[in-house]
């Protein structure tokens, strides 16, 4: 579909997510796609006003595509995945003439900058530095674990380095052995060095409107970037008044006023909790689907109407439900990797497939036979989905297929 001028103003996605298209697709309001020349075609076949745009050169190339949105009558834009966080912050800053908008991108792309803003405002954090060369993670393993008092001959507690600005696990790496560090590429400096920070890591999506938390969903994870459920079991829902509180402090430190945020912590066993980091898109994991699943409501179409101003107490008190005890039962999903070098068949047990709590998978044998190298944990070979009453069911089943050669 050519461009044309719009009445309303219109949405605009930044990034391509076929299940966001669907879902802002169904709402009563218009919408333009920014996203990868290569799916033109697509968009052009489907009806899809689209902008093709390259993600690239965001200093450079900001004020053309804010041209090209103005002139369609853009009102927001809207973030699908992680690199487009800053262009969705410095978009935004020009269309709502507000600088301090594109500040707070910024903000939730660098992991340090974050984690400075939490320590600040009082917000529990593992100890932190960052590191310019390999010498700075030597001397950071090192005083970690002096501080931790070890005797000669003891093992390393380890530490953990990430790319400031990577998505999930990318570029992630646990380091216990002096030896570790040499193996780290030098073009993958600078990093950011945190130390281990023990308990049950989760994350959450928190959808915030007017700097007002408006529902907030915890996602129990059964082994991080593999496995993960909503709502969260009753042993983790139980601390949801202690994570509501410290997700409207975060909501307050980090001032923010619109739009989703989906932060990471660690509970300890005695209900305290770590701040790891936060992200403000759409989260990995098929999260959004989960919550469509187990709540009945789109979380795309969450975001896009957290994201507007303008969106009023009565349509956000009408569209979301109340919090776990609304939930039709528990929703997950199982991101499947193979554990070979060269696909030459799937192998899906019956026994799966006969489960009352299995209810679909996409996995799929690829064109290339052989296996992509992984990067962080996104680019899984397929999914499959559970939904069921009993999150003690759920675990049980995750735990016992996480490791399934579904690939041989």
């Amino acid at each position: 579909m050519g461009m044309v001028e719009n009445k309303g103003k219109i949405t605009a996605l930044l990034g391509w997510s076929l299940p966001a298209i669907e879902a802002i697709d169904k709402m009563d309001r218009p919408y333009v796609v920014v996203g990868p020349p290569e799916f033109q075609d697509f968009a052009d076949t489907h009806s899809i006003q689209f902008i093709p745009w390259n993600f690239e050169g965001l200093n450079e190339r900001a004020d053309e595509l804010y041209e090209k949105l103005k002139d369609l009558n853009t009102k927001i834009t809207v973030p699908i995945y992680e690199e487009t966080v800053e262009w969705a912050g410095i978009l935004n800053a020009k269309l709502r003439n507000n600088p301090r908008i594109f500040k707070h991108s910024l903000l939730l792309r660098d992991k340090g900058l974050m984690k400075r803003r939490a320590q600040m405002a009082g917000i529990r954090v593992g100890v932190f530095e960052e590191a310019y060369t390999k010498e700075d993670i030597h001397r950071f393993l090192k005083r970690v674990n002096e501080t931790l008092l070890k005797l000669e001959g003891e093992s390393n507690d380890p530490i953990h380095v990430k790319p400031f600005d990577k998505a999930g696990t990318v570029g992630h790496r646990m380091i216990r052995d002096p030896h570790e560090i040499d193996l780290i590429p030098d073009s993958e400096l600078p990093l950011l060095m945190e130390s281990h920070l023990e308990g049950q890591e989760f994350s959450c999506e928190a959808f915030i409107h007017d700097g007002k938390l408006r529902f907030l969903n915890i996602t129990e994870y059964i082994q991080l970037g593999h496995t993960n459920f909503v709502p969260a079991s009753p042993s983790l829902e139980k601390w949801r008044p202690q994570i509501k509180a410290e997700i409207e402090k975060l909501v307050d430190a980090f001032d923010i006023k619109y739009g989703i945020i989906h932060p990471e912590y660690f509970l300890a066993s005695d209900g305290s909790l770590h701040f790891g980091e936060v992200a403000a898109r759409v989260p990995g994991g098929h999260i959004f689907e989960l919550i469509e699943k187990a709540y009945g409501f789109s979380a795309f179409q969450a975001q896009v109407l957290c994201s507007d101003p303008d969106t009023t107490e009565e349509e956000l008190e009408a569209f979301f439900p109340e919090e776990v005890v609304s939930a039709k039962g528990h929703a997950g999903s199982l991101m499947v990797y193979p554990n070979v070098k060269i696909i030459d068949k799937l192998n899906i047990p019956e026994e799966l497939k006969q489960d009352p709590y299995f209810t679909k998978h996409d996995m799929f044998i690829p064109v290339t036979s052989k296996v992509a190298e992984r990067v962080g944990f996104g680019n899984h070979y397929g999914t499959i989905f559970f939904f069921g009453d009993d999150s003690e069911k759920m675990r049980t089943l995750m735990k016992k297929y996480v490791k399934y050669n579904f690939y041989l």
